[in-house]
């Protein structure tokens, strides 16, 4: 049997992490659809991220979700349209918006968390929770790792 060296392992890891987050995003998707939601996965993510900090930059929510600035700019405008954000100009400074939830975008928390949180139940029910902290600490030191 031929030896697997670690950079070998470390790619399929991000294979599989890349294959988790297509299958979360599908099962994400298809929920929504049911539901007749009218907001593309990637609005879903803007959405999350301020959840957890409301009243951030575009920049930030861009670096936060990996994405470019130009599409960035493209997901904030349709949220801004479907009225579950607003941008609102900075005390600080006039040339930076800073972007908020509205409480149509609120209230869509109390629906959609559930079923990340069940999503995330199935895939983890025969995990311990201790390998999860193991996992995620070494996800995070390769990460760390990188330049």
């Amino acid at each position: 049997m031929a030896t697997v060296n670690k950079a070998e392992i470390a790619l399929e890891l991000g294979r599989a992490m890349q294959e988790m987050r297509n299958k979360t995003r599908q099962s994400i998707q298809l929920r929504m659809k049911e539901n007749n939601m009218n907001l593309s996965f990637e609005m879903l993510e803007v959405l999350s991220c301020l959840w957890r900090k409301d009243g951030i930059n575009q920049q930030e929510i861009a670096d936060i979700t990996l994405k470019d600035k130009s599409s960035m700019t493209y997901l904030i405008d349709n949220l801004v349209k479907r009225e579950m954000v607003k941008r609102v100009e900075d005390g600080n400074d006039r040339r930076n918006k800073l972007i908020y939830l509205s409480d149509q975008a609120k209230n869509l928390k109390e629906q959609l968390y559930p079923w990340a949180t069940e999503l995330y139940a199935v895939a983890t029910q025969d995990i311990d929770a201790d390998e999860l902290t193991t996992c995620l600490n070494l996800i995070n030191k390769m990460v760390g790792n990188l330049p």
